[in-house]
């Protein structure tokens, strides 16, 4: 026997249907912009300003990006379930000045990072990432760099074996805005020609007008996001 189906009913499973057509579309459209997160080049350490050159007590050391990570970590509900979401990437590099006769006048260079290369463990957060938060898939927008300003709280004296503790202050861009961010850098002098550390800080993506896309699996991503850059130096 046929079975007739109300007007009503035909009508959602029509809209229904669509919107899940769209939103493949919606998705397939993201997943071929966002690239593929391939870098162009390697990052590359910047030399420090001038009077950080290397003398009989000051080494510079230079992060290395096989050892080092960058990473950011923020908060979304994704498909309803609250869910902690974390992008990293090795490609940050840097010089840091270290003066051992007088810490106080050792110095950090500018630390470039390649944003494209930020992954998380979703395919298509990575790629929406690239494509319409951070636009990273542009050339234009592939590389930061954050060039610090100040460096304060640095130890009178430093040994092999030491960790101490001092805060980075520098201007980050993003896009076209830049901001200022203070990092909390925790160091340790490994030997006299390796230094390991971590640095942490916090930004917001309202201060670089970075919205995340409509999409209905996504919702209150935190404004807030941490960054975090563990690495390693080797000297010269």
């Amino acid at each position: 026997m046929k079975r007739s189906v109300s007007l009503p009913v035909f009508i959602v499973s029509v809209l229904a249907a669509l919107a899940v057509g769209g939103l493949g579309a919606v998705l397939g459209y993201v997943y071929f912009v966002g690239g593929s997160g391939e870098a162009t080049r390697d990052v590359e350490a910047a030399p420090i300003a001038p009077g950080a050159e290397d003398t009989s007590a000051t080494r510079t050391f230079t992060i290395l990006p096989e050892e080092s990570e960058i990473s950011f970590k923020l908060e979304e509900d994704l498909m309803g379930a609250r869910t902690t979401v974390i992008g990293t990437s090795n490609q940050v590099t840097g010089n840091i000045a270290v003066n051992f006769d007088d810490p106080t006048r050792s110095m950090v260079g500018p630390i470039e990072i390649n944003l494209r290369t930020l992954a998380t463990n979703n395919e298509f957060r990575n790629r929406a990432i690239r494509d319409q938060i951070l636009e990273s898939n542009q050339d234009r927008y592939e590389f930061t760099t954050f060039t610090p300003t100040a460096v304060a709280r640095l130890p009178e004296a430093v040994a092999v074996g030491d960790t101490f503790t001092f805060s980075l202050t520098g201007n980050l861009p993003i896009r076209e805005i830049t901001r200022e961010v203070v990092w909390e850098v925790t160091v340790t002098v490994v030997s006299e020609t390796r230094l390991e550390g971590i640095a942490i800080t916090q930004v917001t993506r309202s201060d670089y007008e970075l919205v995340i896309p409509n999409v209905p699996s996504v919702a209150n991503v935190t404004d807030e996001v941490d960054l975090k850059i563990e690495f390693v130096a080797i000297a010269d």
